[in-house]
């Protein structure tokens, strides 16, 4: 069965709380330590602060295999461009053509006259391959403080705008 994709709403906030805590226990440990997971995971994906995100104009959507909830993402558009703040796919979903067909699902709900730009930890080279195979290129480096003494060491990466 192919896979589908829809925009999330408040009802589907406990399943991308889920997902995120499922992936990021699968993918980041050996790339941050598992106290900056459950940090990040306390600080960015709990149902309170998805729902503040929400309600602040971030677009949440979720990718599906079979009915099961596989992937989620969200958009946000400032500034002049759209930000792409969370990209995340199961792991046992990787290199099976689900991120860019979700990726493309993902354009066409935004205006592609407008660039986007996203962070990703400089040692996440799975995440880094595929976003250059999707069109970013690397526009700085950056160190970013998350409080609880830890840091973000990403790569702030781009992709131009179509004509």
């Amino acid at each position: 069965m192919p896979a589908t994709f829809k925009p999330a709403t408040e009802k589907d906030i406990a399943t991308i709380e889920l997902l995120a805590h499922k992936i990021w226990h699968q993918h980041y440990p050996g790339i941050i330590t598992v106290e900056q997971i459950n940090f990040m995971l306390s600080t960015r994906y709990s149902a309170k602060v998805i729902t503040e995100q929400m309600l602040a104009g971030e677009k949440f959507f979720i990718a599906c295999l079979n009915g099961e909830a596989v992937a989620y993402a969200s958009v946000e558009l400032k500034d002049g461009y759209y930000y792409l703040h969370k990209f995340y796919v199961d792991v046992a979903r990787h290199r099976h053509g689900l991120g860019q067909q979700f990726f493309d699902y993902l354009l066409g709900q935004i205006d592609k006259s407008k660039p986007i730009r996203l962070q990703v930890n400089r040692q996440n080279y799975k995440a880094i391959n595929f976003y250059f195979k999707m069109g970013f290129t690397i526009e700085k480096v950056g160190d970013f403080d998350i409080g609880g003494g830890f840091y973000m060491n990403d790569f702030v990466m781009k992709r131009e705008a179509e004509n």
